[in-house]
């Protein structure tokens, strides 16, 4: 399969794109400070991975940076470690695994030398091991489970290839942002737009909070339910 953006004809199976460059600095910034759920809310609420959980340990760590993509046959990690050198500091490796949980596709490892390169993080619709070390912190993952049996590393696969993980569309070059609540990816296009509008939404949120804590939260929805032709 040819790759016109490197001139190169790979064998079947295999394809390698350049890395996009994705959103700027000040964007990554401000959408770190976002939750999950207020961008979810803002983008139709239909919108994020499914069905992962988070490895690293402390629900406090916020995963924000763009996507580098990668596409591996279950069970196989060579195209993950040839994305791993390919990455920017920064960088989140999304990486469509088909679900498959019967090999990790990276573990403690690998963990080591993304944290040597700074990595952002890893978003994985497959398996970690060695989950004692990636709960120590200081690389973000979510993954679909564990296992301790290993991968094999004989490809195929894509890096930076339209891709489907856990449930989300994800572009090379897309802004992926994940917490404790899940994981969601927004085309960097989009982002100088969206950013005004998650941050009128998490105004609006304080106001509710501030209802609630007055005890007025029933007239809010009361209201709905009067607009609705419903007694209260």
């Amino acid at each position: 399969m040819s790759s016109p953006e490197l001139g190169v004809q790979w064998p079947q199976g295999y394809r390698i794109n350049p890395r996009a460059a994705g959103p700027s600095a000040e964007l990554i910034a401000a959408f770190r400070e976002i939750p999950v759920a207020v961008v979810g809310d803002c983008v139709g609420r239909s919108i994020g991975t499914v069905g992962l959980r988070a490895y690293h340990g402390d629900l406090r760590t916020v995963l924000c940076g763009p996507a580098l993509t990668v596409r591996v046959r279950p069970g196989d990690n060579l195209m993950i470690h040839k994305a791993i050198f390919m990455a920017e500091p920064g960088d989140v490796l999304v990486v469509d695994g088909g679900g498959d949980l019967t090999q990790a596709l990276v573990g403690g490892l690998m963990r080591t030398t993304a944290i040597a390169r700074r990595l952002g993080g890893f978003v994985l619709d497959g398996g970690v091991r060695d989950i004692v070390e990636w709960a120590e912190g200081g690389m973000p993952i979510f993954a679909r489970g564990h296992t301790h049996r290993g991968p094999s590393k004989d490809g195929p696969g894509e890096i930076n290839v339209p891709i489907a993980c856990a449930g989300l569309a994800v572009n090379p070059g897309d802004l992926v942002l994940g917490d404790a609540d899940g994981v969601i990816a927004i085309p960097a296009a989009d982002l100088p737009d969206l950013l005004p509008v998650v941050r009128a939404h998490l105004a609006k949120e304080a106001k509710t909070r501030e209802l609630n804590q007055r005890g007025a939260d029933p007239e809010r929805f009361n209201a709905i339910l009067r607009a609705k032709g419903l007694p209260v």
